[in-house]
């Protein structure tokens, strides 16, 4: 027997009214479902790019500003470098937040030739970055005489390189003099003399020990290195495990106290001619 059923207006209201609440809930749950992937899907790109940043930051090119003058005429003022993370091998002060890591030791480490510009962590306050020029290795004697180097008994050679100027921090240029040094081996760079008697222009011999170098500004009466020992403000002699790289080239350069007012100004105040120019 067949059985037919009236459909009334009120049973067709509830099957509609039924349907819609049985599909919606799925409908909703998908579009969340969506919603949290796409979240999920850029939360993981953002840390897919802040890992390649980070790897690219110790592993290949490291950027820094040069804040002061005590590499003048290597490097000035307002010089955005780059440096070689992995140049001399790798330690913990090469990572971001280094100076609160445990360690002293180095992984496939090599050590600087002399003449390399070198950027470290201070060894005094390691969450302050320096740049220098590495002068003395371990094993060196070195001394300093009338601003003279020593280096295993032989005084390195100078040559006058005419007239400059030494920029200060506060943007004032005094007169200075510019050398040429050379190093043993042949490798031969600028540096800068404002004065014939230099607070540091005499030190006594010292024998660079194991694990360290002896490092140094080229604007040798305005740098504070390793002729200075930690508690007088300087460096000391430098263990390598603070190295962070080896500064290889000026990207970009502007004068920092030059005026920017106006858009001649700003431009005025890049020194185009430094950028893409290699450090020797």
């Amino acid at each position: 027997m067949v059985r037919f059923t009236e459909r009334t207006p009120l049973m067709d209201f509830w099957k509609r009214h039924k349907d819609h609440s049985v599909c919606s809930a799925p409908d909703t749950l998908q579009t969340s479902g969506r919603t949290a992937r796409r979240k999920r899907k850029v939360v993981g790109s953002w840390a897919i790019l802040a890992g390649v940043v980070l790897a690219t930051r110790v592993a290949v090119a490291t950027p820094y500003v040069v804040p002061s003058g005590s590499m003048q005429p290597t490097l000035l003022i307002g010089d955005r470098m780059i440096a070689q993370p992995l140049a001399y091998g790798f330690s913990t002060a090469n990572l971001p937040l280094g100076n609160y890591l445990p360690g002293t030791g180095r992984v496939f480490a090599r050590l600087p030739h002399r003449g390399d510009i070198v950027v470290f962590r201070n060894p005094a306050h390691p969450a302050d970055t320096f740049v220098k020029r590495v002068i003395g290795l371990p094993g060196d004697t070195l001394s300093l005489h009338a601003g003279r180097v020593t280096l295993n008994g032989h005084e390195l050679p100078w040559a006058y390189d005419g007239l400059s100027l030494e920029e200060l921090s506060d943007g004032r240029k005094v007169p200075a003099v510019r050398y040429t040094e050379t190093l043993p081996g042949g490798f031969r760079h600028p540096l800068l003399k404002t004065t014939t008697t230099g607070p540091l222009d005499t030190i006594p011999r010292v024998t660079v020990p194991a694990g360290h170098l002896f490092v140094m500004g080229d604007n040798r009466d305005n740098s504070a290195d390793s002729r200075l020992d930690q508690a007088n403000g300087g460096v000391g002699l430098l263990p390598v495990w603070n190295l962070q790289g080896k500064a290889i080239v000026i990207a970009a350069s502007r004068d920092t106290k030059a005026p920017t007012g106006t858009v001649s100004e700003a431009l005025s105040s890049i020194r185009f001619e430094r950028f893409f120019s290699w450090v020797k």
